[in-house]
């Protein structure tokens, strides 16, 4: 009976049960697509992180939602990362460990931050954003409950990818978003006719002091509805946000999960000029749950 080394990592915190939760499971060179995405529906979770043996960087993985593989993730990366050192497969050289993780969008720059061989912080460097399609108000609103005076003045509705296709809409203020109701049916046709993987809707104030932004994230099924946190979603953000002036700095705090009872925080830095974005970083802590076995 084959058995695989595994860990579930809550990512974008340091308190237990917040954040976004991912199962991380090792070894998994042989595993095909179908077990792995079996696999992803059995811990049903936003994503599952399979590493495998690269040759192009110091490890591999595939993530996997329960509805299938998404190619690039930020909760899935964080936790992954942590796992590897926890799990002493990725040792420490220094209060700064620079590795690179293969993922299907490609090659991605990872610094480890520690002290005293403690993590204190998992920078990811998300790929060169790209902005995609524009989206009509009055096509999209209807489908969460939303009007045209509820987006942010002078906002766009638009994909941005920085590794994974996420619909960004911008919305007034956080009374917006506590109000969303979702047409599951509408929204279900928007996603299979649209360039997008799921959405984000975000305003621009924290629920704390220290955040900058708030978000709501949502995907149709058979994916879980909302998500806790959404590392890839956040960088898209970061650039829609830096690329149409809506921010003055190219540092913010993102914050999202707080009214699932799973609070989360990231740190984001945009590189580049707003015309010509280069990258997105996205830096955040985590800590463990579960260590055990997965039988198949």
């Amino acid at each position: 009976m084959p058995t695989f080394p595994f860990m579930q990592v809550d990512a974008f915190t340091t308190q237990k049960l917040a954040g976004n939760p991912c199962a991380i499971l090792f070894d998994c060179d042989e595993l095909d697509d179908d077990t792995m995405l079996a696999i992803a529906s059995e811990m049903n979770l936003s994503e599952t992180s399979f590493v495998y043996n690269s040759d192009s960087a110091d490890f591999g993985a595939r993530y996997f939602t329960p509805g299938g593989e998404i190619p690039l993730a930020g909760h899935p990366t964080i936790a992954t990362v942590y796992a590897l050192v926890e799990s002493g497969r990725l040792s420490l050289t220094d209060d700064k460990t620079e590795i690179t993780l293969e993922l299907q969008a490609g090659l991605i720059p990872i610094e480890i931050h520690a002290k005293q061989g403690k993590i204190e912080n998992i920078i990811m460097t998300q790929i060169k954003p790209q902005f995609m399609a524009k989206y009509d108000p009055n096509q999209i609103l209807p489908v969460f409950g939303l009007q045209e005076n509820d987006l942010l003045e002078g906002s766009t509705i638009q994909t941005v990818s920085t590794g994974t296709p996420q619909l960004m809409i911008a919305v007034s203020d956080l009374k917006v978003l506590k109000r969303i109701a979702i047409d599951i049916p509408g929204f279900t046709q928007l996603h299979a006719e649209g360039d997008f993987f799921s959405a984000h809707l975000f305003c621009l104030e924290g629920v704390t002091p220290s955040g900058n932004t708030f978000a709501r994230h949502f995907a149709p099924p058979p994916d879980l509805f909302e998500d806790p946190f959404t590392g890839s979603a956040s960088g898209g953000m970061a650039a829609y946000l830096w690329y149409y002036g809506l921010i003055e700095k190219p540092e913010f705090v993102a914050e999202q999960g707080h009214w699932m009872n799973r609070p989360g925080q990231a740190m984001l830095e945009i590189v580049g000029p707003r015309e010509n974005i280069q990258s997105v970083k996205i830096a955040g802590q985590a800590i463990t749950v579960i260590r055990g076995e997965f039988f198949l």
